[in-house]
């Protein structure tokens, strides 16, 4: 059941699919027991992303998109600020980051097109690994080898695996020296 970005705005626009059943589903395989949740997501906003899914389906009722993408949830690389929350970069030498003071301009843009941001997706640390791994918190399967442990790849890693394992529908990821 993999859809496209278009596939779900089409299906929001008809009415086949709400913004809140969407998130529903996305937080749904985030918390299951059995999957990659906890090594795909450095922080879940679950009770955010359920009120901003609940505005853009009144929005959307109200015939008031402020695009066709609206109400489709998206997650982040912890290496872009979410208002509020620190940006750690896959490291532990920020644990003590005081959180950001504004959404990184790419975040700002998303919302106003109403994405919903799920949270902030594990990553090598700054960045700096084509591979993936992270010794501080854990590294995500691939998920299409995880019976033998394969590594996902790229420093974008958390954000692979959580679009994969359909726990968003697309994720922000970064690109440092060829590292995806």
């Amino acid at each position: 059941m993999r859809q496209t970005l278009n596939s779900l705005a089409q299906q929001l626009a008809n009415g086949q699919i709400t913004s809140r059943a969407l998130v529903e589903q996305c937080l749904a395989r985030i918390a299951n027991p059995q999957g990659e949740g906890p090594r795909v997501f450095r922080r879940v906003q679950a009770e955010a992303a359920l009120a901003e899914a609940g505005r853009q389906d009144a929005l959307r009722r109200q015939g008031l998109c402020p695009s066709p993408y609206a109400g489709i949830a998206i997650c982040v690389k912890d290496n872009m600020d979410l208002l509020g929350h620190p940006t750690r970069a896959g490291s532990v030498v920020l644990n003590d980051a005081p959180p950001a003071k504004a959404d990184a301009p790419l975040i700002t843009r998303l919302k106003t097109a109403g994405f919903i941001v799920l949270g902030q997706t594990h990553m090598s640390e700054f960045a700096y690994s084509g591979v993936g791994l992270n010794p501080h918190h854990g590294t995500a399967s691939n998920p299409f080898q995880r019976e033998i442990g394969l590594i996902p790849g790229g420093s974008s890693s958390g954000a692979a695996v959580a679009v994969s394992d359909r726990m968003a529908a697309a994720a922000i990821g970064t690109d440092t020296g060829g590292s995806c």
